[in-house]
């Protein structure tokens, strides 16, 4: 019996997440006739993805015993940086920033890639030659980016161009945070919040002029630089029986998605990640190169708020040095919503999604029955409050204890009256 009670609870606490956003779901039906229809879902898609794309970076930081608190400015950063790539064709604050970062971040990457496929071809080969072809391999990259960037900035940067230009921006400068944490042994709330000024302070100067708005013009022959049509494809819709069903950053978020579950579920530095944040110190004893994870999860992090700052460009047509605010901790909310555990080492991607979509449906109802933005912000609290305390179990075991003590009252009271 107690096995099964186990089990049961188990089973419950597994499938809490997913029945909760069942009910969200059904009580939006029931309180609004146009929660169904599909613009309204398609529009929930399009508030969800930005922030799930961080999310999905945040729970890989997190399963190692990590935060990021850094992603909402490295969103606000890279906006300015994608804004001013599509818009100016001189060099600039911006492409100065963005054509050298890339350069070494893919030059490093293709490196590190061709020197693992060398070894794991000849490993019983002296690592001398796979090192050799590695570094002329990332330098040839590196180089061959660097001439592609030097030759789109007179040009502007198009669709492909900002794909490629901006998220190595947020990969360097999480991939700085990851090194910060894992070589010099520091708090990665203390690390990631320094970042999080810096990058602030960053935004501001590529941005210019106090942080300025940098407006995005797509077609618009009224003005002599404008972003290429191709860029407005991320904020068009995907059609499904003839009508828009799928928008295009919903896409992109459900790639991110899989990509992150085929990380964590089927490659081996998944298992690393899990088992980093499990116990860190038992993982570098069994041979993990820890710092090389941490390094990693935080790098992708990175990555992923600079490819929602491309979202939020597409979606908002600008650039803004404040784009990011607050951010970070609808990311984090999700996140533990979803089940990671705060101490690491327990957590999986599906449940991020739920917990994306828990908060998009939300704000959805909330604002589609007219609730005040103050209020929105007051029961998001207390919803993160109320599903740590479920996720620690303390909130379980507050009701026990609270049903054993009324259980002892009324034992001592029948006694006092002389019950039996």
């Amino acid at each position: 019996m107690p096995a099964d009670h186990s089990r049961t609870r188990a089973i419950l606490r597994s499938s809490s997440l997913y029945l909760g956003l069942v009910a969200l779901f059904v009580a939006g039906t029931l309180l609004r006739r146009e929660f169904l229809t599909i613009a309204n879902q398609r529009d929930v898609l399009w508030q969800v993805s930005g922030i799930g794309t961080i999310a999905i970076g945040m729970t890989l930081v997190i399963l190692t015993a990590g935060i990021d608190l850094s992603v909402g400015s490295l969103l606000s950063l890279c906006s300015v940086v994608c804004a001013m790539l599509l818009m100016e064709r001189d060099w600039n604050r911006a492409n100065v920033l963005a054509v050298p970062s890339t350069a070494i971040v893919l030059g490093l990457v293709a490196g590190w890639f061709v020197r693992a496929v060398v070894r794991s071809k000849a490993p019983t080969e002296s690592g001398r030659p796979a090192r050799a072809i590695g570094w002329l391999t990332g330098v040839a990259v590196a180089a061959a980016v660097g001439a592609w960037g030097a030759y789109l900035v007179p040009r502007g940067f198009g669709l492909i161009g900002v794909l490629v230009f901006v998220p190595p921006v947020g990969m360097a400068l999480g991939a700085l945070s990851g090194a910060i944490i894992a070589k010099g042994r520091l708090q990665p709330f203390i690390v990631t919040l320094a970042m999080m000024v810096s990058a602030v302070g960053l935004a501001r100067y590529v941005a210019g002029f106090g942080g300025a708005v940098h407006p995005i013009y797509v077609g618009d022959a009224a003005h002599e630089a404008v972003a290429p049509p191709s860029f407005a494809l991320l904020r068009s819709n995907i059609r499904l029986f003839g009508e828009e069903v799928i928008p295009v950053p919903g896409l992109l978020f459900a790639v991110c998605a899989v990509a992150a579950w085929v990380l964590l579920n089927k490659l081996t530095v998944g298992r690393y990640i899990y088992s980093v944040g499990g116990n860190e110190e038992a993982a570098r004893f069994a041979g993990v190169r820890t710092d090389r994870v941490k390094i990693l999860v935080y790098a992708i992090s990175g990555m992923l708020s600079a490819l929602a700052a491309v979202l939020y460009s597409a979606q908002y047509y600008q650039g803004k040095a404040d784009a990011g605010s607050m951010r970070e901790l609808d990311a984090i909310a999700a996140v533990v919503i979803g089940g990671t555990s705060l101490m690491g080492g327990r957590g999986w991607i599906g449940g991020t999604i739920v917990g994306v979509f828990i908060f998009g449906y939300l704000s959805n109802i909330l604002n589609l029955c007219g609730v005040s933005t103050e209020f929105q912000f007051l029961l998001k609290g207390v919803i993160i409050v109320v599903a740590v305390l479920l996720q620690e179990g303390t909130l379980a075991r507050w009701l026990r204890e609270a049903g054993q003590a009324v259980a002892t009252l009324r034992t001592v009271t029948e006694k006092e009256r002389g019950m039996p």
